[in-house]
């Protein structure tokens, strides 16, 4: 599976937020990686959008979608700065 970077899925997030949302800011629950979204890595072939730091490679948001609904695990996020 190839790792994109998170601006992969600006449209998405754009549709999910209403705003640009890659360039806010992400901090990694599990080590601290401070970023914005933009630098994360990006899997989507996994079930759903799979977002994981750039440093220690934990999952730090899940989005899945289904008909009607969208659910976002955001887990992994210690905090998260949106900037617009």
């Amino acid at each position: 599976m190839v790792g994109l970077d998170g601006n992969a899925i600006g449209g998405e997030l754009l549709e999910i937020f209403g705003i640009e949302m890659t360039v806010s800011t992400v901090v990694c629950r599990a080590c601290g990686a401070t970023g914005p979204i933009a630098e994360a890595v990006v899997y989507l072939r996994a079930p759903g959008t799979v977002v994981r730091c750039r440093t220690c490679s934990s999952v730090l948001f899940r989005i899945v979608r289904g008909p009607g609904r969208t659910w976002i695990d955001l887990g992994g996020v210690q905090t998260l700065e949106i900037r617009e």
